[in-house]
């Protein structure tokens, strides 16, 4: 695939097999395996001067639910995908598609799980795993997220300043759908796994793809997170600097000295106030410079 494919042409095309949609529409608050919710921390954007909401993206097997923000006025704003944790389409990624919106872009949050089951519905991690997210495969997330990027092309989006965010199981799929779509033109992974074993549903991990992304992706990581040890932070870094692929080596990580997992998510114990802040604004300055 090249920078200049006709990406239109390219979603049909499909390696899986198709099952129905489970999930029609988004539910509220948390899911019940977030516990406890740090209420002190959370933050919450409002909508004011903003088109917020509930949307449906239509696939050829049904119709997926997603959470849009964007500027109440104008079009022909930059597209960002933000891609949920391992909790689905929550309150804190409707919130961080608000504060994109509040930037000016029209970001767009697929529940990328709605075939597979209700994230929203297991009050066990544990079960939330082995009941749903290891049975999505990465050819459906990919395809998934390019009906996004369509939908927005026809809904007053700008693709062609397109970015891509997503935290922890959405970080590591923010590295996969810069290696799949030739339009995107930066990304910023929030603390995602970068190694793994592959699998039928997962054959490829980050550092696979690592030479064959079309965007450079900012790696937002943290030194204390007992998931992703910093080896692999450095398997990923010398794999980004040997590359082919200029926007591979145009990419970088940084890594936050003894923060945790997660520290993004304001609403959980593991938030980092001053690594969140610092990252938020290292995301604006990246896609800034990336032509987001």
């Amino acid at each position: 695939m090249t920078a200049n494919a006709d990406f239109d042409s390219l979603v049909p095309a499909i390696p899986f097999s198709r099952r129905s949609f489970i999930v029609t529409t988004l539910g509220a608050g948390f899911a019940l395996a977030v516990h406890p919710v740090a209420a002190q921390t959370v933050i919450t954007t409002d909508a004011s001067g903003l088109s917020a909401g509930e949307i449906t993206i239509s696939k050829a097997d049904g119709a997926m639910p997603a959470y849009r923000a964007q500027p109440a006025k104008g079009s022909g704003w930059p597209v960002i995908l933000v891609v949920q944790e391992i909790f689905g389409v929550h309150e804190h990624i409707k919130d961080v598609c608000r504060r994109l919106a509040k930037l000016g872009y029209q970001a767009i949050a697929p529940e990328l799980y709605a075939r597979q089951g209700n994230p929203q519905q297991y009050s066990s991690v544990d079960e939330l795993l082995s009941k749903v997210v290891s049975k999505v495969p990465d050819a459906q997330v990919m395809a998934d997220l390019d009906a996004c990027v369509v939908w927005a092309k026809a809904n007053g989006g700008d693709t062609g300043r397109l970015g891509i965010t997503g935290f922890c199981w959405g970080g590591r799929i923010t590295w996969l759908y810069t290696a799949h779509n030739p339009q995107v033109k930066a990304g910023v992974a929030w603390y995602g796994k970068l190694v793994g074993q592959a699998n039928e549903l997962t054959p490829n991990q980050p550092l696979d793809i690592a030479g064959k992304l079309f965007g450079p992706v900012l790696g937002l990581y943290g030194g204390a997170d007992q998931g992703i040890p910093l080896e692999t932070i450095e398997q990923m870094r010398k794999a980004l600097a040997l590359a082919p692929s200029q926007a591979s080596r145009a990419s970088t990580i940084h890594v936050y000295e003894g923060v945790p997992h997660a520290f993004h998510a304001d609403y959980r114990p593991s938030y980092r106030k001053q690594a969140a802040e610092d990252g938020w604004r290292r995301l604006q300055a990246w896609f800034r410079k990336h032509g987001v």
